[in-house]
């Protein structure tokens, strides 16, 4: 299983999706994005840290670290290493007394703890691959030809996968370069799933 080391992008709302944001990570060393979606409760608490806020009273994943650092257990990573039916699944990678422990968590609560004591973050390659998506570099005078292309298509009486592949390709490209990692979250899984019913 190779490793591929990310950090944190941001995080975007939006309204359509009832208080859940897209927790964007990046790629250290490449060029893709991985959007996971997560709740507003495990936004907060990543947000709170990125920006150096400290909470009146210690939220869930502060009390995990004070309780950490009082029995001297230490996160050495943390790793997305699984997707099942769109649902991403993490590992945090623990230390105590010598002993490597690996506990099984959601991304966006190993995340939480993972800023909590600086430790890296992992993806594995196959994810990457599954549920990363690319910005693509528009060549030099490629924009102007897309712009003279007609924008009516063949009648939707039964659009081919192929074509309806192309569509969400081209719709998730557009949304990648407007930064709406949600929608591109929303297509990249539209994408999986045409993928698997071919």
């Amino acid at each position: 299983m190779r490793k591929l080391q990310v950090d944190i992008l941001g995080l975007s709302t939006s309204p359509h999706t009832n208080g859940a944001y897209a927790l964007i990570l990046y790629e250290l060393e490449g060029k893709r994005k991985l959007p996971i979606i997560i709740g507003g409760f495990e936004a907060q608490a990543i947000a709170l840290k990125l920006e150096n806020i400290k909470p009146p009273r210690p939220f869930t994943h502060d009390l995990f670290k004070n309780i950490a650092d009082v029995f001297h257990l230490h996160v050495n990573e943390i790793i997305i290493d699984e997707l099942h039916n769109e649902t991403f699944y993490a590992k945090v990678v623990c230390e105590v007394n010598g002993e490597v422990h690996e506990i099984d968590a959601r991304p966006s609560d190993a995340i939480a703890i993972a800023v909590r004591f600086n430790a890296p973050l992992f993806v594995t390659e196959e994810i990457m691959n599954e549920a990363g998506i690319k910005e693509e570099q528009k060549e030099e005078g490629e924009e102007e030809e897309e712009e003279m292309l007609p924008t009516e298509d063949v009648a939707p009486v039964q659009v081919s996968p192929n074509l309806r592949f192309e569509e969400l390709q081209a719709a998730l490209n557009e949304a990648i370069s407007n930064e709406n990692y949600e929608e591109a979250a929303r297509l990249r899984d539209e994408i999986t799933r045409l993928k698997s019913s071919s």
